[in-house]
């Protein structure tokens, strides 16, 4: 039997710390991805799992009811034989931006209903 095993990164238009919130709560509900990261400033967010990338675009737009656009999709296959042994995974651009920024603090008109 063969998993599919997807790395797809997305772009979310992420305005202010309550944004970023709305969409780290989208990512933490949905079962299917095991990891993510959130890269506030390009307003990326790139996601691994087992999982249905159209569903689960589909899934944040309407937990977040933000424009989501895919970007880039990896699939890896991942046979019973080579389940035990990691994978290098390459997703995006080589370069991550992982400082944390805490310049916008007030949020913004989306937001503050």
């Amino acid at each position: 039997m063969t998993e599919r095993f997807c790395c797809m990164v997305m772009r979310i238009h992420i305005d202010c710390n309550g944004c970023y919130r709305k969409v780290r709560r989208a990512l933490l509900d949905i079962k299917e991805l095991e990891t993510h990261l959130i890269e506030k400033r390009q307003c990326r967010v790139s996601v691994c799992g087992r999982f249905n990338p159209r569903d689960v675009a589909i899934k944040i737009r309407k937990k977040t009811n933000r424009r989501v656009e895919i970007l880039e999709v990896q699939e890896l296959n991942i046979n019973d034989e080579q389940s035990h042994e990691e994978k290098p995974l390459m997703i995006g651009s080589n370069t991550w931006n992982l400082e944390s920024h805490q310049t916008q603090i007030e949020t913004c008109l989306t937001c503050s209903y």
